[in-house]
């Protein structure tokens, strides 16, 4: 368990200069090994209230922290194109030094899978849009001049010098469940991100959830297999909230300690957190919060 980590996500919820910006400084504070943040238009019950870009608030965070990795978690097609997304990328790169990951997966049925005016997409056209989407963005990333012309994604010699601080580009850190969300995954991440089975969050138990998510370890490794990749070379990450324990794992230390290694012993290497939200499902204790993320780390180790 010496190598789990633990990070935090921060929903761009506050104005950067009363809250916002003070959040991202405590978090590289606190020793986090990540902070990320989601990338939607509106997001479930914050949709009437303030909620600001992913790439601005990270370009933000990234000029006031100088250790703690960046990133959205996760970035979808519902309303990226691969060339802008790209071209934000590396510029987001470049300004943090390399600390940059891009966690991204199909999307969903959202607010932000109508907002442009479009029809919502059905599973199989989300996986397929993903399909093209991902390979894409990798090769936007990794080369200076990309010509392609797809089903729903093209570029005409679109340009991206320099490139990547980091090489041959950032990490992608693919959000995935089905089969071939983990072939992409197996292919191009260099991470794996779930938020469990959502079949289970109303009804199920922490036990079954552990379950799901082994057989979910276990098919990401059978995708490796396929590939020729050996799966311990992908983080495999946790975004917890999701999983039918919600809050509970963040009520003490000692319960916190229990949830991370429990999901560690399933080959976990990443523990996600949300920062605390007043009156929200994300009303976690602060003071909490804080000695989880100050003493559970040398507890499991």
């Amino acid at each position: 368990m010496t190598d789990l980590r633990l990070s935090t996500v921060i929903l761009p919820v506050d104005r950067w200069h009363e809250g916002g910006r003070d959040k991202w400084r405590r978090a590289e504070e606190l020793g986090f090994h990540a902070a990320y943040t989601y990338d939607h238009l509106s997001w479930r019950t914050f949709r009437d209230g303030p909620w600001f870009g992913a790439v601005p608030t990270l370009t933000a965070a990234a000029a006031v922290t100088e250790r703690l990795r960046l990133g959205t978690l996760v970035t979808s097609p519902n309303f990226r194109h691969p060339v802008t997304l790209a071209k934000d990328l590396i510029s987001l790169d470049d300004v943090s030094g390399g600390r940059i990951t891009l966690g991204i997966g199909a999307g969903g049925n959202g607010f932000d899978a109508t907002a442009l005016g479009q029809e919502p997409w059905t599973p199989r056209e989300r996986a397929d849009r993903f399909g093209e989407f991902v390979p894409l963005l990798d090769r936007l990333l990794t080369e200076d001049a990309v010509s392609q012309r797809g089903e729903f994604y093209s570029a005409d010699e679109a340009r991206d010098i320099p490139g990547c601080v980091q090489r041959p580009r950032l990490p992608f850190a693919v959000a995935a469940t089905g089969p071939r969300g983990m072939r992409l995954a197996a292919r191009y991440g260099q991470a794996w991100v779930t938020t469990g089975d959502p079949k289970l969050f109303e009804e199920g138990t922490p036990e079954q959830s552990r379950a799901a998510l082994a057989g979910q370890v276990g098919r990401l490794g059978a995708a490796c297999e396929e590939t020729g990749r050996d799966v311990a070379e992908l983080d495999k990450i946790l975004l917890t909230a999701f999983t039918p324990d919600r809050n509970r794992p963040f009520e003490s230390v000692e319960a916190f300690v229990d949830f991370a290694g429990r999901h560690a012993e399933l080959g976990f290497t990443e523990i996600v957190v949300h920062w605390p939200i007043a009156d929200s499902e994300f009303a976690i204790d602060p003071g909490v919060f804080e000695a989880i993320v100050t003493e559970a780390p040398a507890r499991l180790g």
